[in-house]
C-alpha cells in the first residue's frame, strides 16, 4: 500500500485550471461587479460625515431594537473613532453588507427549493455539510487562483464560507410552518406561490431571520481570514499586528469587529422577532397610533328610554301569531 494514492489534489487543481482558461471572461464580470460594489458602498460610508453615520446607526437600533442599543451603538462607534479604526471599520462593514446581500440572495431561493423539493434537498445537503466543514483558510487558495489578490477573493470565499446556515435555516422555517394552515390555505384555492408569500414566508419569517444573523456573524469572521489575501479592512490590520506581534493593534481591532458584530446581530434579531421589542420606535409609534385611533372613534349612542323599555318586554313576552278560527 505504500505505491497507493489517489491524487485528488491534482484533480481539483485540473478541474480549477479548467474554470480559469474557459470561464475567465464570467470572473472577470464578478470581479468587476464586486469590487463596483464594495469600493462603492465604502466610499459612500467614509464620505458621510461621521457624526451622520453614528447617528443614522443609532436611529436603527432605537426604530427596530430600543433606546439601550441605540445608546450602546454610539458608545461603541465613538470608541471605534477614537482607537483610530473608523476606515478599516468602515471598510469592512461594506464587505460584509456586500457578502451578506449576495449570500442572502442565494442562500434563501435555494433553502425555499429545498424545503418544497425532497430531491433538492437530497443534494443540497451533502453539498452544505462540505462547506461548512472544510477549513475557512482552504476557500482562499481557490479564490486566489481566480481573482488574484484583493478585495475580490475576500468577498467570493467569505460568501461560499457565510452561504450554509441561510439555506439550511431557511429550509427548516419553511418546513417547520404548520400543514393544517397550508391546507387550509389549499382549500380556499391558493395557488403554491399565494401560499409560499401568504403563509409559509410570513410564519417562517423569524427562522430565516435567524439564518441572516448566522450568514452575518460568518461574514465578519470570514472578513477577518480575509485580511490575508489583501482585502482591506479590520482582518487587514489583524494579519499585520499578527506578523509585526503588535499587541495593542490587535486588540484595537478585535475590539472593533466584535463591536461590529454586536450591533449587527442584535439589529437582524430585531427584525426576526419585532413583536418582542416594546421598547423600539416602531412599536412605541405603534402603540400611540392604536390608542389615537381608540380616543377617536365616537361612542355608540345609547338606546333611548322608550325603545329599551319595548325591547325588554318583547324578551319577557314576546309576540305570537294571531290564532286562526278558520272563519
Amino acid at each position: 500500500m505504500d505505491g497507493f494514492r489517489i491524487p485528488v489534489g491534482s484533480w481539483v487543481d485540473a478541474g480549477v485550471d479548467w474554470l480559469r482558461d474557459n470561464l475567465s471572461g464570467f470572473f472577470d464580470v464578478i470581479a468587476v461587479t464586486v469590487r463596483f460594489l464594495v469600493g462603492g458602498l465604502s466610499d459612500v460610508l467614509l464620505a458621510a460625515p461621521i457624526v451622520v453615520v453614528i447617528v443614522v446607526a443609532a436611529l436603527l437600533a432605537w426604530l427596530l431594537r430600543s433606546w439601550k442599543l441605540a445608546l450602546g451603538t454610539v458608545i461603541g462607534f465613538a470608541l471605534i473613532l477614537a482607537m483610530g479604526q473608523w476606515v478599516t471599520a468602515m471598510q469592512t462593514l461594506a464587505l460584509v453588507l456586500v457578502a451578506t446581500v449576495v449570500a442572502v440572495a442565494i442562500s434563501v431561493p435555494l433553502g425555499i427549493w429545498s424545503a418544497r423539493n425532497a430531491t433538492v434537498r437530497a443534494v443540497l445537503k451533502p453539498i452544505l455539510d462540505f462547506m461548512q466543514t472544510m477549513p475557512a483558510f482552504v476557500y482562499l487558495i481557490p479564490a486566489i487562483t481566480f481573482f488574484s489578490i484583493g478585495v475580490v477573493p475576500g468577498v467570493v470565499s467569505t460568501v461560499i464560507f457565510a452561504l450554509p446556515p441561510g439555506v439550511r435555516l431557511t429550509e427548516l422555517g419553511i418546513r417547520g410552518v404548520d400543514s393544517e394552515t397550508v391546507e387550509a390555505g389549499q382549500a380556499f384555492g391558493a395557488t403554491p406561490g399565494q401560499i409560499l408569500r401568504g403563509i409559509q414566508l410570513p410564519l417562517a419569517m423569524p427562522t430565516i431571520m435567524a439564518g441572516v444573523n448566522q450568514v452575518i456573524m460568518l461574514a465578519l469572521s470570514m472578513a477577518v481570514v480575509a485580511g490575508i489575501v489583501g482585502a482591506d479592512g479590520l482582518g487587514k490590520e489583524v494579519v499585520q499586528s499578527i506578523s509585526t506581534v503588535n499587541l495593542p493593534k490587535g486588540v484595537e481591532a478585535g475590539l472593533s469587529v466584535v463591536i461590529l458584530a454586536v450591533y449587527l446581530d442584535r439589529l437582524t434579531a430585531a427584525l426576526g422577532n419585532r413583536a418582542d421589542n416594546r421598547s423600539s420606535l416602531l412599536a412605541i409609534l405603534g402603540r400611540r397610533r392604536a390608542a389615537g385611533s381608540t380616543d377617536a372613534t365616537p361612542p355608540r349612542p345609547a338606546p333611548s328610554t322608550d325603545a329599551a323599555a319595548e325591547a325588554e318586554r318583547e324578551q319577557a313576552s314576546p309576540r305570537r301569531a294571531p290564532i286562526s278560527t278558520g272563519a
